[in-house]
């Protein structure tokens, strides 16, 4: 047999056992899973053998016991501080160029914080810039008004939240300070204006509490006749000229608390009574040489509120000034 043909021959078997050599294995292998298998479902009826998964199984229910037998129940969710609400201003919506927040901060449009509507930045608080502290009236914007209004030592804020917002018995009152200077207070009213077309004077945007509010009295009365000075002028004169001789100028807005007969009879003598009359020269006190038709020695007050004035003047009558 050539050399050839003898290797060829010797490669056939020696592949030829590989492969029974193979097989063999094979099949050990199958029975060996065969094995196995035939112990694992023996195991598993049997109940006195417990598997690894029957381990972790029952590890994992004794844990969720323990979970939830001893565990504290929830008292509380917890806030998260980023989801906490923000303060958010209530604001001035008069004026062209400023606006005024109810923290008492004004400025302008353009610093005013998106989110929180409020004045940017540290500004002044409850600024009076061009208002009067006596008269409680102010000439420079109506937003320095509320923000001078909003100040606590000068308005108080439980005689504020009995004004009634308007003249019906069945009106409301205020809910909140800002609501009575932003609406009530600074914006013109009787006490600012006169025949409705008119102002009085230069400072008119007042936040004084009017003389009419519900709860009003003679103490409160005084109380907001705080800082004013009260004059008697002479026979004919006008209330301009009686508080320029003093070096003071007469306030309009005051004219309310004046123009009562409890207030009048504390400063003039009203030997012939308290009338109600109509006329620019009063509150004020008829003098005793006065024709008998005048009533002399009465005290006038004025039934039609648009007629106060500090111009007003009577040759027989003596007025009673508020100046400062």
């Amino acid at each position: 047999m050539p050399a050839r043909k003898r290797q060829t021959r010797r490669r056939e078997c020696s592949g030829l056992f590989l492969w029974v050599s193979n097989a063999t294995r094979l099949d050990t292998t199958w029975e060996s899973i065969a094995d196995t298998s035939n112990l694992n479902a023996k195991m598993s009826k049997s109940p006195s053998v417990i598997t690894p998964i029957k381990l972790i199984a029952l590890s994992f229910l004794v844990f969720l016991f323990f979970i939830f037998q001893f565990s504290s129940p929830v008292s509380a969710i917890r806030k998260d501080v980023s989801l906490q609400e923000r303060y958010t201003c209530r604001t001035t919506v008069q004026g062209r160029y400023l606006v005024a927040d109810d923290m008492g901060q004004v400025c302008d449009a353009l610093s005013i914080d998106p989110h929180s509507r409020c004045c940017r930045g540290k500004r002044e608080q409850f600024a009076c810039h061009g208002c009067n502290l006596v008269s409680q009236c102010c000439n420079r914007s109506y937003e320095f008004c509320v923000s001078c209004c909003l100040n606590p030592s000068r308005t108080q804020k439980d005689l504020a939240l009995n004004v009634k917002i308007a003249k019906p018995v069945t009106a409301g009152t205020y809910s909140s300070l800002f609501n009575f200077c932003m609406g009530r207070a600074c914006r013109h009213n009787s006490e600012s204006v006169v025949h409705e077309n008119a102002y009085l004077s230069e400072f008119h945007h007042c936040f004084s509490i009017p003389s009419n509010s519900s709860g009003s009295s003679g103490a409160q009365a005084e109380a907001r006749l705080a800082g004013i000075n009260v004059v008697i002028g002479r026979q004919g004169e006008s209330c301009n000229s009686v508080c320029k001789s003093s070096g003071q100028s007469c306030v309009p807005n005051k004219f309310l608390l004046l123009n009562q007969c409890e207030t009048m009879q504390k400063y003039l003598g009203c030997k012939g009574g308290c009338l109600a009359s109509v006329g620019s020269d009063q509150p004020a006190e008829v003098v005793d040489d006065a024709p008998r038709d005048l009533n002399p020695g009465a005290c006038l007050y004025t039934s039609q509120q648009s007629m106060l004035s500090c111009e007003g003047s009577h040759q027989h009558t003596k007025r009673l000034c508020p100046c400062a």
